[in-house]
């Protein structure tokens, strides 16, 4: 993929990538049911800067062991709560399946709140939710009374084993999921230490009103919210591609592409287009070229298997995988399905290979 395309899809990471939501299920209330699709409404910062070594290959962060001196595998990994210093009582994987909660596809609104009742501190993530096929007319319903009313709706649901609580919000017509913080995670003003206050005098107060009035203003600017420090350092970045500065030209970029996707989607559109055609966001390029890829995957597995000696050995000796790129080296792994490989370096997809050979 040239740069210069590269660079235009790093400066579009506001928009989301993916045609499909990552969580789908029912809002319910009382007699209502609105089946919804869950997308992300907040994404990272748009500059990630990796760690790499100075050959450009990609670092991945290892467990190590400091008694023995040596990195883990993951399964001599456990879980453990640290009751007293050094002290610990160890969590097995089946006992947190068992005590996990039950699994549902359901958000289930107990109650309506005013939304000035709701503390902003408690809010902690923000999801968009997107109608589905045919309820687009009720939906538009439960947003339009809840905007007019100014309520919250507060509910509890269940995503990736986890349970979460969340208040259901209005907003021109679309309706936000809000996940929030429990009591407990958040801390009162008085843990921090803070002095007792003492009351100022009225010169103080009167020089400290002119000062805000001189900065009052109607409306929070667009500009105010810029990340000034990301784009200082995507400029940097480009002023040195352009110099040719400090470029190592590998091909991560390209098997991240082929792990995810090439097409950027507009999740703003995919909300629009879903309201406005009563249908859940439809199948795009890119999810056609990840089934594509996928369907490639699988079909070139069984040919790779072909060359497995009697003992499942792979007869492709170290000297040949050596004498690969990493990009070719890449494929055989995607061929063979091994996990973590857009992350490895040359050396260890030579002996993922191997093994899985």
């Amino acid at each position: 993929m040239p740069r210069k395309q590269r660079e235009s899809e790093e400066q579009q990471k506001a928009r989301v990538s993916g045609p499909r939501p990552f969580w789908s299920g029912t809002i319910t209330f009382g007699l209502v049911s609105l089946p919804v699709g869950l997308y992300p409404a907040n994404r990272s910062r748009p500059v990630s800067l990796r760690m790499i070594d100075s050959d450009g290959t990609p670092l991945a962060r290892r467990y190590f062991c400091e008694k023995e001196g040596r990195p883990l595998r993951s399964d001599e990994l456990v879980r453990g709560y640290e009751v007293e210093k050094g002290d610990y009582i160890v969590i097995e994987d089946e006992e947190l399946d068992a005590l996990a909660p039950e699994k549902s596809q359901e958000i289930d609104l107990k109650r309506f709140v005013d939304l000035d009742n709701i503390d902003p501190m408690y809010f902690e993530r923000a999801y968009f939710l997107t109608p589905d096929k045919g309820i687009t007319k009720a939906y538009r319903l439960l947003a339009k009374s809840m905007e007019e009313s100014r309520r919250a709706g507060i509910a509890t649901f269940v995503m990736r084993g986890k349970e979460y609580l969340v208040a259901i919000l209005a907003e021109k017509g679309i309706l936000r999921a809000e996940t929030m913080r429990f009591h407990e995670e958040v801390r009162k003003p008085e843990s921090v230490g803070l002095p007792e206050l003492q009351r100022a005098d009225s010169q103080q107060v009167e020089d400290i009103e002119k000062a805000i009035a001189s900065l009052a203003t109607d409306k929070l600017e667009r500009s105010a919210l810029e990340d000034w420090h990301s784009r200082k350092i995507m400029d940097r970045v480009n002023e040195k591609l352009d110099k040719g500065e400090g470029v190592i030209d590998i091909d991560a970029e390209e098997e991240a592409e082929a792990e995810q996707g090439g097409e950027v989607i507009d999740l703003m559109q995919v909300l629009k287009q879903s309201l406005e055609q009563g249908q859940p966001p439809t199948e795009t390029p890119a999810s056609r070229h990840r089934k594509s890829a996928g369907d490639k995957s699988r079909k070139a597995a069984p040919s790779a298997g072909k060359k497995r000696g009697s003992h499942g050995k792979s007869k492709q000796g170290h000297d040949d995988l050596a004498g690969l790129s990493r990009h070719e080296l890449y494929e055989r792994a995607q061929a063979l399905d091994i996990p973590g490989r857009s992350n490895m370096s040359k050396a260890q997809l030579i002996r993922a290979i191997e093994q899985a050979a």
